[in-house]
């Protein structure tokens, strides 16, 4: 491994706390109902881990920068907390601002654990100083794709912003849909209204289209527009990013919150440790917990047994990837190298398509799983 010099503060060694560093987007217009569960996730972790005794007699604390879902604020924190002298960096939600971190956090030689991000090259080149826990974008979203395939769906509109995230996840439908018979529409959001979008979705003759856009807007002014629209009363409206799983999205489309698919990194049944984390969870953010608070829980359970087997060492930690075997709320934890991925990542997290049951909306319907 290319290992640069390692700044003051890397081995912590006195009887002080164990300092990992946390980005979580928590401020507009970063996704900041996502944010506070990530951050709830690794709270509850670092609690129980303190509680059972700390690492090795050290307590673990987190020290947390809000990213705002800002790529540069994201790198700049980094720089903040390799500096302050943090054993490893954990969480971030947003893509591009993962990607800005993981190549900070490579480039100074300090450990990140990713918790949520999915886009496939959080790094430009490979890294060994940086692992994941949530699925590829291309290994969740050919999933997507084949449930809209086994549903029927061939004419797939996007309505497409324009970022690296959103770019990739139209590649990957294309690429995936195209020799199977389907067909990718790309409606271009920076320069179609959300009430233009209808119009193009009837010329287009699509019979689906997914929300490859910012949330709460545009996506909340397009489902109300597609939902409206007595031509598209048949069109089916989907999300493969996740919109739909925080309780802000009911609370701001009532019933058109319903029946929009999109992928969830859940298992069909928790585990004994995933029911009684998503308990806790329950508890701490009196709502239902996501897919992401209990990614921020595992990626603590991750980190703190590598501290304990290898110290609070950058280096160690970063060499420790490969060597993983932990219990996590959603299985069993482990890296690898995965083809065209630049960093360590767990093969695979349970992945399932779910939706808002019409009946019910805050219940969530299985439709298809990994």
């Amino acid at each position: 491994m290319n290992t640069p010099p390692s700044p003051p503060g890397t081995e912590q060694t006195d009887g002080s706390s164990i300092q990992i560093g946390a980005l979580v987007p928590l401020t507009r217009p970063g996704w900041v109902e996502a944010g506070q569960h990530l951050l709830a996730g690794l709270e509850l972790a670092v609690r129980e881990v303190n509680n059972a005794g700390g690492i090795v007699g050290r307590p673990l604390k987190l020290v947390v920068r809000d990213t705002a879902a800002d790529p540069q604020r994201a790198a700049a924190a980094v720089d903040e907390l390799a500096r302050l002298g943090v054993a490893a960096l954990a969480g971030e939600y947003h893509s591009v601002v993962a990607r800005a971190a993981a190549t900070r956090a490579d480039a100074l030689g300090l450990p990140f654990l990713c918790s949520s991000a999915v886009l496939d090259a959080l790094t430009e080149q490979p890294t060994e100083w940086v692992a994941r826990l949530a699925p590829a974008q291309s290994h969740g979203w050919q999933i997507y794709a084949d449930f809209l395939l086994s549903a029927g769906y061939r004419r797939i509109a996007v309505a497409a912003e324009s970022s690296v995230y959103w770019a990739s996840g139209t590649r990957i439908l294309r690429d995936y849909l195209a020799p199977r018979g389907g067909t990718v529409i790309e409606l271009d959001m920076r320069t179609l209204a959300p009430t233009a979008v209808c119009d193009e979705l009837v010329a287009s003759r699509a019979t689906a289209l997914l929300l490859l856009v910012g949330y709460p807007e545009p996506a909340v002014s397009i489902v109300k527009s597609v939902r409206r629209d007595q031509r598209l009363a048949e069109m089916m409206v989907g999300a493969p990013a996740g919109q739909p799983e925080f309780a802000e999205w009911a609370t701001l489309l009532g019933d058109d919150s319903t029946a929009i698919p999109f992928l969830r990194y859940l298992p069909e049944r928790l585990s004994p440790l995933g029911t009684r984390v998503e308990a806790a969870l329950r508890e701490r953010l009196a709502k239902a917990p996501s897919f992401v608070a209990f990614e921020g829980y595992d990626t603590i359970a991750v980190l703190a047994d590598v501290l304990r087997s290898h110290g609070a060492n950058r280096a160690r930690t970063a060499e420790s990837w490969p060597r993983v075997a932990v219990e996590g709320t959603r299985g069993q934890i482990q890296f690898s190298r995965m083809p065209g991925i630049s960093i360590w990542q767990w093969a695979w997290a349970p992945i399932q398509v779910v939706d808002r049951d019409p009946a019910e909306p805050d219940r969530f319907r299985i439709l298809h799983s990994s």
